[in-house]
Order: C-alpha cells, then structure tokens, then sequence
C-alpha cells in the first residue's frame, strides 16, 4: 500500500541529511516522532522521504491522513480507519477484533498520560474504544506506520488519538508533522530550520545548491543574495525559482528584496503552498484574536527584540501588556516567531539575567504587515517603534553617563538593528520626526565617542531638515552636528553649525548648551593647533557647572582636553587638569574620560622626557579605548605608542613630535582610509 500514490513523485531532499538521519533513528525506537517547523520549511516532505526510505529497509507500509484535507476532530479516527482500509462502521465486528486483540497491559510498557481503568472489576471498553483498538491492532498487523500529517488544525485531536492508539498498541509507530509540539510524554521532537545559505566562507549551503538545481548553471553571488533574501525557506526558493519563465536570474535578485515573494505563486501538492502569503494564511487563521494582532504589531520591528520591545510595540486597549510575554512564546511553539536567545545568564558587564529575545522570519514578517496594513493599524504601530527605540536610546545615554560605559555600548549594539531602522525609516509627521531626532541626540557618545562620527553626522544632517521648529531638542542636535564636524576636520561646517546652536542656546537660556559650545570650539582650536584659544575655550567649558550630567562631555572631559592642550607647553598645568578631569568623573566605569586622562598623561610625560612612564600610560589609555572602540583614537594611540618605543630603543633624544599624527587627525598605519569611521557590526 501506498501512502502516495495520488500525490506525484517525491521532490529531490536537499540539504536534509542530518535531519533525514535522525529522524530515521527515533523511527527505530520511539513510539511517536514529530517533525514541527515553520510555513514551508519542508516538514512533510521530509517525513515522506524517511518513511520511504524506512518501509524499503524493513517492509511494511505507510498510512497517511492529513489533517487539512477538510477534516474534523470527529472524524479524524474515520478517516484514517479508511486510509487502513478498515471499515469502522460495522461496530460488532470492530468489537470482536478489540476483545482479540487488546491486552490489559499491554500499554504500561509505553506509559501515556491517559490511565488504565481502576477498580474492582474492569469497564467495559466503549464503542470509540474499541474502534481505536482495532485500528491500532490493524496496523500493527500490515506492519504499518501510520502518518499525521499536517496536524496544524486538529492539534487536540491528533494528540489524543496517537495516545490512545499508543495505549492499545504500543508497538505501533506515528510520525506527525506540525508547526508545534502533540505533547504527550513519549513523543520525540525534531526541529526543522531553514537551510543554511551559506557553510563557511565562500562555500555555498543547501539553499543555493536548492535554487542551483532549479536554475541551471549561474552566478554564485545571485543565488546567495536571493536564498539569503529569503532566509533559506524551501517553500520560498521553490516559488522564486518559478518565477524564472518570466524574470532572469539578476532580475530575480534584484526583485526578491520587494514585497513580491509573499505574493508569488506557483504549482503546489496543495493549496497552503501555492504562495507565502496562502502557508502564513493557514498558521494565521488558527491562531487566537490576541496572537494575531500581536504578530501583524510584531511585523514593524526589523530584527530580534525582547519582551520589553515588543510590549512596547504590541500592548494596547485590545492587547493587555500582561499578555505579549504568553502571546510570545504561543507564537514561538507555533513555529512563527524564533527565539535566538534563552532566558537567563548573567554577563559580567551587568550581572543581571537576560531577557529572552525573538525574532519574526521574513516570510512571517512581511505577511503580518499586510495584515497589520489592512487594519489601518500600521502607522500607529510605526509610532509606537520609534517612541520605544528613543526610550532605548535615552537608557544607553544614561548608563553611559551614570553607570558603566561597557553596558551602553552593549545596549546599542544589541538593539542597533532596532535603532537603525527607528532612525531611517521615513517620519510620518514632524512629531514623528522630532522622536527620530531624539533618538540621534541621545546617541552622541556613540556617535562621538565610540567612533561613528561620520554616521551620527548623515542621521543628523538629514533629520535637522525634517525638524524646522525651533525646540531645545533641536538646538542640541545642531550642536552635536557641530561637534561632529569638528572632530572630522570640516572647520567650516562645525563654525556655521555652532553659530546656529549659540544663537539657539541663547533663545533657550540654555547654559549647559553655550558650554558645550565652548568645548566644541576648544576642539576646534586644538585641531588648528591654536593652543591659546583651545586653552581659552576649554577653560571656559570647564569651570562651567553642568545643570544636565546625562548629556554631551561636560566639565569632565573639556578639563580633560585643557590637559591634551597644555601637556607640551606647560607640566604642571596640565598635570592640574588631569587631577581635575578626574575629580569631575561620573563613574569609574567612564572608560572615555578614563582614556583621554591617560592620554594626556603619556603626552606631558612624554614632552617632558618620560618616555617609559609616558609609555606606560599610553598603553592603558589604549586598553581603556578599545573598550568602547574609538578607531580614530585608538590608531593615533598606537602611532604615539610606536614612537615612544623608538625613543626608548634609540635613546633618550627629543622626539620629532612636529610630523606625528595625532590622534584627532586622519591618517596613521591603523585607520582605513574608507569607509571613514566605521567597522564592521555583528548579527543581523
């Protein structure tokens, strides 16, 4: 018998080897194995394959009904009686085969969740009862595994017939296929994951070999760029390789970044596979009211988030806050949502347990913004993004500030895919963009710290033009632009931005923003090499008493950079400034003030003829800069570094510091001349 024989031949398995071998393994010796995943990753197909290749090693047959095929929890123990060729309606003989057949015990070796009756004398079985030992008996006799398959819509009901066959019959074997768990004790469970695009570097996973095979002879880079586009869904690829009767391949890779692939169609064994959009339809519809919304909300976010993000995101009068956490985790057994991260575990840069974080597949992604768009709900949720990521920002801005800098610099990488798109997505209105701009400002010390300068300035120079009002918030951001184009060597844009911010911080009676001015202007001057002015400036911005100690340098680091100016010209100043900039710190964990302290350290000692204590010194300010990773600085550093161990190999002559390359200045063995200020960045 043949569990197939009106579904056409089985498609090439690509890519499945491990999992076919494990699969194949449980088969031999647990009662019920179930294949769970997400729309089209492949789980029948899969399932199919093994079984096949199971009955041609050891005989026997396979029954299979699926449970999309217009079926109800009524009649799934029919349906699969027929598929056995067992006729169920003549009750009696059902009966007799049951009295034959079943043994009292016979389940204890394969302990279900249901019990065996107790009590001074046995209960008769019931006319369901002996239906199901029966078939259970028949099965066992043609040697057949029987096959659940697609189990999605009658979950329950699966659940509590593959325990009761299992009950009267447990030599019989089950294979399921579901986008969840059955859950009974004895049921072993097989993940399914998308194929690897890629192995290694510059070897091609089973996706591309998928779509190679589809294709025909074709350029490497264009079937990586659109299985990576598609995250390596079977189901994807098949119906992207069907577009290629009316699309090229470059055409295609091109394309595939649209919208069009939960859209495309193509021939399919049924109709939840025809499209992307028809599988993520199917899971969709059996999903509770609170589940969907909540996966449509989900859809704005890019990347993974965690329950905060996405309480934030979701919650609102139709969704209870106390909801999203057990609306998660329903979504993520449902094989909609993934979970990149598990609860728990303390890093050493916080001490604190990590929240779980998730993350929403494209496939699942782009469906539930369709659906989040066709309730008029998208622009509300849009909104609702941007409010949460300017709340993360202003939390990094804090801990950047009061706590430990390690910390904010983890925060935002964690969340830089978040902040990314909260900061480029298009504004929808102007209070739109002033939380866009939010976000950027409470950014500075990422942007002018650890080494993003020239991104900071692209965020803000575009967001500057979409925010026109004249608000305390904007008179910060075009300060922080200033400072920005200051420190990248533009004098002539940082003077006509700070122009801008002075006349705005006046307007404002804002003290805190005319000192930050000063420092920016002081870094200009010590760029020039104007050690007068810097000096002027930078004193100005240090005795200035700071109203607002969570954003921008403050007093702190402007004496910092007074010590920077002074160090050639004048020892004990400058060692005053140190002790000064030190005294002025928020935290011990500022590694950023830690630095430039040490910094300027190794340069007056240096100027003064210290050589090995000025060495000591700069190594520190390196260890120290490398923890927030400042590229400018941290090349200039090893550039002084180098020098210095020429002087003290080469003996104790004056150093030609006249031709060195600062630290504030391009240039310099270490930094790649572009793309300026940047560096590479993990996850997704």
């Amino acid at each position: 018998m043949s569990a197939w024989a009106d579904r056409g031949p089985l498609p090439d398995l690509v890519g499945r080897a491990v999992e076919h071998e494990r699969v194949s393994g449980l088969l031999s010796g647990s009662p019920l194995v179930t294949l769970t995943g997400a729309a089209g990753v492949g789980k029948s197909v899969l399932a199919r394959a093994v079984l096949d290749g199971h009955t041609a090693q050891h005989g026997g047959t396979v029954i299979r009904v699926g449970c999309w095929d217009g079926l109800t929890e009524s009649g799934l123990t029919d349906a699969l009686a027929r598929a056995a060729g067992l006729d169920t309606v003549c009750r009696d003989t059902a009966r007799a085969v049951a009295r034959r057949t079943v043994r009292p015990c016979a389940y204890d070796a394969v302990r279900c969740e249901a019990d065996a009756p107790t009590g001074d004398g046995a209960q008769p079985p019931d006319a369901d009862d002996t239906a199901v030992a029966a078939l259970a008996a028949h099965c066992v006799r043609l040697r057949a595994t029987l096959l659940l398959d697609d189990c999605d819509p009658l979950l329950d009901a699966c659940a509590r017939l593959a325990r009761r066959l299992l009950r009267a019959e447990p030599a019989l074997r089950i294979v399921a296929t579901a986008r969840r768990s059955l859950g009974p004790a004895v049921e072993r469970v097989i993940e399914i994951a998308p194929l690897p695009v890629t192995l290694g570097e510059g070897i091609a996973g089973p996706a591309v070999e998928l779509l190679a095979a589809r294709t025909g002879p074709a350029a490497p880079e264009l079937l990586v760029a659109v299985c990576a586009a598609l995250e390596g869904s079977p189901l994807a690829i098949e119906l992207a390789a069907q577009q290629l009767d009316r699309l090229s391949l470059p055409q295609l890779a091109a394309q595939v970044g649209a919208d069009g692939p939960l859209f495309w169609s193509g021939p399919a064994p049924t109709a939840r596979h025809t499209s992307l959009y028809a599988a993520h339809a199917a899971g969709y519809a059996l999903c509770s009211p609170v589940d969907r919304r909540v996966w449509a909300r989900l859809s704005v976010l890019p990347g993974d988030f965690d329950p905060w993000l996405a309480g934030c995101v979701c919650a609102s009068s139709d969704v209870p806050a106390a909801e999203v956490d057990a609306a998660l985790e329903r979504l993520r057994l449902a094989s909609v949502l993934e979970r990149v991260r598990e609860a728990g575990g303390a890093p050493q840069y916080t001490g604190a347990a990590l929240p779980p974080r998730y993350r929403l597949p494209r496939g699942a992604r782009d469906f539930g913004r369709t659906r989040l768009s066709e309730a008029g709900e998208e622009s509300s949720a849009l909104r609702r993004f941007r409010q949460a990521c300017a709340a993360l920002a202003a939390e990094a801005q804090i801990a950047w500030q009061d706590t430990d800098q390690e910390v904010a610099v983890r925060l935002v990488e964690d969340e830089q895919h978040n902040l990314d798109a909260a900061l480029t997505r298009p504004p929808q209105d102007a209070d739109d963009a002033l939380s866009a701009l939010e976000i950027a400002v409470s950014l500075w010390f990422r942007w002018a710290a650890c080494g993003f300068r020239h991104e900071g300035r692209a965020h803000l120079d575009r967001l500057l033009l979409l925010s026109r009002d004249d608000t305390a918030l904007r008179a910060r951001a075009l300060w922080l632009a200033g400072w920005l184009a200051a420190q990248e060597h533009s004098p002539a844009t940082a003077e006509a931005l700070l122009d801008e911010a002075w006349a705005a911080a006046v307007m404002h009676a804002d003290s805190d923003g005319l000192a930050r001015i000063a420092h920016a202007h002081g870094v200009l001057a010590l760029y020039r090499e104007d050690t007068g002015t810097a000096v002027a400036c930078l004193e100005e911005a240090a005795r200035h008493e700071s109203k607002d100690p969570w954003f921008g340098p403050g007093p702190a680091h402007s004496w910092a950079l007074l010590a920077i100016a002074l160090a050639a010209v004048d020892a004990g100043r400058a060692e005053a400034a140190t002790r000064r900039a030190w005294e002025f710190r928020h935290s011990d964990g500022d590694f950023w003030l830690y630095s430039t302290v040490l910094y300027a350290r190794a340069l007056t000692e240096r100027a003064h003829g210290r050589p090995e204590a000025a060495l000591r010194a700069c190594r520190k300010a390196l260890a120290a800069k490398k923890l927030i990773g400042d590229p400018l600085f941290i090349a200039g550093a090893r550039n002084m570094l180098a020098g210095l161990r020429r002087e003290i190999r080469d003996g104790p002559s004056a150093p030609d510091t006249g031709n060195e390359v600062r630290w504030w200045q391009r240039g310099g063995p270490d930094l790649q001349a572009a793309p300026f200020f940047s560096r590479l960045r993990a996850g997704p």
